[in-house]
């Protein structure tokens, strides 16, 4: 079995303990822009339902400017993989 220092690891690699509800927040945005790839509202909403459960503000206001396109179907499938999310994390 290989050893391998901690340090040689890159620090980009290396996943926080606690991610800070802001990172969520840059999430839903990155999925409701397209910048992380297509456009995709449910997975944006997810993520913003996440943010505004740790405590994002600024996340609040994106969700519910975003359910304004979106679909009640939608809608409760990014509520269930939020709430699935915060269960395991």
């Amino acid at each position: 079995m290989a050893r391998m220092e901690m340090s040689a690891i890159p620090a980009s690699l290396v996943v926080p303990a606690e991610v800070s509800a802001e990172a969520y927040c840059e999430l839903g945005l990155m999925h409701a822009s397209g910048r992380a790839g297509a456009v995709d509202l449910v997975k944006a909403q997810t993520w913003f339902n996440i943010a505004f459960a740790r405590g994002s503000v600024r996340a609040a206001a994106h969700r519910q400017e975003l359910a304004l396109e979106m679909s009640r179907d939608e809608i409760a499938v990014a509520l269930r993989e939020a709430r699935a999310f915060l269960t395991r994390h």
